[in-house]
């Protein structure tokens, strides 16, 4: 990939531009290809606190701001949820860390079974179920604690295992179809 390339889906990612011109609107509703895994790691460590505090806590009220934030990121990115932004725009640029491109489409599946697993414990807890949404969002936690400390994607995985079954078409993505290939060790 080319240095121009990297900064404008850099750019892109962080929502430069996202509103404005022609296909504004379109840009705003995509998701980046390829993402950056330190970015992608660091956004699910934040899960896994806000996840911890609002179990341990007993913040329920922050079971919105979660599903919210899956339901942004899996729309748009980054662009439009507050710890993507924080993520792509501070502390990532701030970290050593080289960046690490990764295929964009099992990144935004996801960002999707988060926003399932999150919306559901939201409406779990309005309707009184706490301890029923507290489960849910422990399994949450704990898939965003393998994405961000081992970087296992549970949902990248499942996104895999759906491309070989051919219920996801390798258009969908074409880097997608061995995943892993680039990564040594990973499975």
């Amino acid at each position: 990939m080319s240095r121009s390339s990297t900064s404008e889906n850099r750019a892109d990612a962080a929502g430069v531009g996202a509103s404005s011109g022609p296909g504004g609107l379109q840009r705003l509703f995509s998701f980046p290809n390829p993402v950056n895994e330190v970015s992608a790691r660091l956004v699910a460590a934040g899960v896994v606190v806000m996840t911890v505090l609002t179990v341990s806590l007993d913040l329920r009220w922050v079971t919105a701001v979660i599903a919210y934030g899956f339901v942004a990121r899996v729309l748009t990115g980054p662009k439009l949820s507050p710890l993507g932004q924080f993520v792509t725009r501070v502390l990532t640029p701030r970290l050593p860390f080289a960046e690490r491109p990764v295929p964009g489409p099992p990144k935004r599946f996801a960002q999707g079974i988060g926003a399932a697993f999150s919306l559901c414990a939201f409406l779990l807890t309005l309707s009184g179920e706490w301890t029923a949404a507290v489960v849910l969002l422990i399994m949450l936690a704990t898939a965003a604690f393998l994405e961000s400390a081992f970087a296992i994607c549970l949902g990248c995985k499942a996104f895999a295992v759906l491309m070989k079954a051919g219920i996801i078409p390798p258009e969908v993505c074409e880097s997608c179809n061995n995943i892993w290939a680039a990564r040594p060790g990973a499975s």
